[in-house]
C-alpha cells in the first residue's frame, strides 16, 4: 500500500503497550500482568484554528507536536497507572520499581515528542554554556557553534543510552519497535498478523527519534546566523529559536519520508534511522500482538466514522 493512498498514521510506545492516532480517535492497548489486553480510547477533536495552522509550512510541525504531546501524556499516564511488572522480568525490577518508573517517564519523553517540551530548554542551553567555557581555545563563531552542536549530540546519545539500560525502558523500546513494524506493515500492504508484522523493519523515516536528531543538525545551521555574545543573549536566542528549529526540522522529517524510496536522496534519513537503532529494539511476538490490537482498533474507528477529518502528517515516536 503506497503512502499516497494511505493516511499517515502515527503512534507512541507506552508502558507495556502502544498508542496509535487515527482520524477519529487515539487508541492505546496495554498488556496487563494477567496477559489480558486493555484499551484506552480518546475521541479525536480538531479545532478549526489547529486545522488551518497544520496547512502552513513551518508552523504545522509545532502545532502537531503540541497536540501530540498533550494527547500522548494522557495515554502515557493511563499505561503508567496500570503498570505491572511483566512476568518475563526478573526480581531486580521489583526492587527498583520506583526508580524505574521515574526513568520510564523521563525515557519515553526523551525519545518522543514530550522531550521537546520537557527537556528542550536544558538540552539547548547547557551545551551553549559548556561551549562558551572552551572559548579561549575555540574562539571563532563557526567553531563555537559546531562545538555546541557536538556537545548537544553527545548529551542526547549518552542520555538515551543510559536510560535504555533500565529494564522498563528496554521493554518500552521493544514496543517502540513493534509500533514501527505495524506502521511499516500497513504502509507496505503486508498482513497485520504477528508473522506479517515481524517481517517488517523496526525503523521508520517518520520517527520522532529522527526528528529529535534533526533538531540538533538544524540548530547548528540556524545558530550560524545569530550572535554568540554576550553569553546571556546566546542562551536567550537559543531558547527563542526553539520554535524555528522545530518547524524546519519537521519539514525535513516529512521530506526524508517522501524521498525514502528515491536512490541517493533516501540517504538523507539515514542519521535518524541510525539513532533508532538505540531507541527501538526487536519486539517479542506478544508485544507485536498488542500493537496490532491497538492499530486495528484505530482502523475500525476510522472505518466507522462518517467524518473524514484531516489527514495531517504525524510523527511516529
Amino acid at each position: 500500500m503506497s503512502d499516497k493512498k494511505a493516511p499517515a498514521y502515527g503512534g507512541q510506545a507506552v508502558v507495556e503497550g502502544v498508542m496509535f492516532a487515527g482520524k477519529k480517535s487515539y487508541v492505546t492497548a496495554v498488556r496487563r500482568k494477567d496477559e489480558s489486553i486493555e484499551y484506552f480510547e480518546v475521541e479525536r477533536k480538531e479545532s478549526k484554528i489547529a486545522n488551518r495552522l497544520k496547512k502552513v509550512p513551518f508552523l504545522r510541525g509545532l502545532v502537531s507536536l503540541i497536540q501530540a504531546s498533550m494527547n500522548g501524556t494522557k495515554h502515557l499516564n493511563f499505561s503508567s497507572e496500570r503498570y505491572d511488572v511483566h512476568p518475563d522480568d526478573d526480581d531486580q525490577i521489583e526492587k527498583e520499581e520506583e526508580t524505574s518508573k521515574l526513568a520510564m517517564i523521563l525515557g519515553v519523553g526523551a525519545v518522543g515528542v514530550l522531550s521537546l517540551f520537557l527537556g528542550k530548554t536544558i538540552f539547548t542551553a547547557t551545551p551553549a554554556l559548556i561551549a562558551e567555557f572552551f572559548a579561549p581555545w575555540i574562539s571563532s563563531h563557526t567553531g563555537q557553534v559546531i562545538l555546541e552542536s557536538v556537545i548537544k549530540l553527545i548529551f542526547l546519545l549518552a542520555y538515551i543510552y543510559l536510560i535504555s539500560m533500565t529494564p522498563i525502558i528496554k521493554r518500552v523500546f521493544q514496543y517502540h519497535g513493534a509500533e514501527h513494524k505495524v506502521i511499516n506493515a500497513y504502509e507496505n500492504g503486508a498482513p497485520l498478523t504477528v508473522d506479517g508484522v515481524q517481517e517488517q523493519s523496526r525503523l521508520h523515516y517518520r520517527c520522532g527519534s529522527s526528528f529529535i536528531l534533526f533538531t540538533v543538525f538544524v540548530g547548528m545551521f540556524v545558530y550560524m546566523f545569530v550572535a554568540l555574545d554576550p553569553l546571556w543573549w546566546r542562551i536567550v536566542n537559543r531558547i527563542l529559536l526553539i520554535p524555528v528549529v522545530i518547524g524546519i526540522s519537521f519539514e525535513i522529517l516529512q521530506l526524508t519520508n517522501k524521498v525514502r524510496n528515491v536512490p541517493v536522496l533516501k540517504a538523507l534519513g539515514y542519521p535518524g534511522l541510525w539513532l533508532q537503532l538505540l531507541t527501538t529494539k526487536e519486539p517479542k511476538d506478544d508485544q507485536v500482538e498488542v500493537a496490532i490490537h491497538s492499530f486495528k482498533k484505530v482502523l475500525e474507528n476510522d472505518k466507522n466514522s462518517s467524518n473524514s477529518g484531516i489527514q495531517d502528517s504525524k510523527v511516529i515516536s
